[in-house]
């Protein structure tokens, strides 16, 4: 235990002197993550939105699949993205491969059907209560969308918070398109990885003590603004 406790006051002490190798790899993690994150939802909410307010052939199976994307292995991802990426891929001339942009393609693949899919699962639920009033007002789609997102709009938070959670502890697809290169493309979760096997504890539990901060702080967040949302419905 002693072990333990040395080593928890040395990540510690990282964390408040904030130590530049800390910051830079905090940094990217937070550009990567959230700028996937971003993007799923420019293509996630408005997709999941439709799928979940409308009826047309083919809608099962547009369900289904979204469900079953949901559970994609990281490394598959990281692998379809990898030949893609790579010399002889057809994306190889743009020169993509062990960038931060290359971890933002695979994590925005990762995260787009996950909110997708919880996205049609709240919009439909949502459009049960409201397809009679839609159809008396003769609401047109496109307006129909937009006032089941905006009525949706403290759920969707909490998509988007699932989103976050499953790019922002993501191990597999960043370090196969990543390659983990020392201030280039090192993540918090493949940094924990690479110097937990080198026994730098330290650093790897100071960003671990970081990782489960964020997920605390992002959680408070969204429960604050939903117990904001709901104490105004009531005023």
């Amino acid at each position: 235990m002693n072990g333990f406790w040395g080593v928890l006051g040395e990540a510690v002490g990282l964390i408040l002197a904030w130590d530049p190798d800390l910051v830079e790899i905090i940094g990217l993690s937070l550009q990567v993550t959230l700028t996937a994150v971003a993007i799923a939802c420019v293509i996630g909410l408005p997709l999941g939105a439709l799928v979940g307010a409308f009826s047309f052939p083919g809608r099962t199976a547009v369900t289904v699949v979204l469900n079953a994307l949901m559970g994609l292995p990281p490394v598959v991802v990281g692998l379809i993205v990898y030949l893609m990426l790579s010399a002889a891929g057809p994306l190889g001339p743009l020169g993509l491969l062990y960038t931060p942009t290359a971890m933002i393609i695979a994590q925005t693949i990762l995260v787009t059907p996950i909110v997708a899919a919880l996205t049609r699962q709240v919009v439909e639920d949502l459009h049960r209560e409201y397809a009679e009033q839609f159809s008396s007002l003769q609401v047109g789609p496109f307006d129909r969308v937009v006032a089941l997102l905006r009525d949706a709009r403290y759920s969707l938070l909490t998509v988007a918070l699932a989103g976050f959670g499953r790019a922002v502890s993501e191990v597999g697809a960043v370090l196969v398109v990543g390659g983990n290169i020392n201030h280039v493309t090192r993540m918090m979760t493949t940094t924990i990885a690479l110097e937990t096997s080198k026994g730098n504890l330290q650093l790897a539990l100071a960003l671990g003590v970081v990782l489960l901060s964020m997920a605390v702080m992002v959680n408070a967040g969204v429960m604050a603004l939903r117990a904001s949302a709901v104490r105004s419905a009531y005023a």
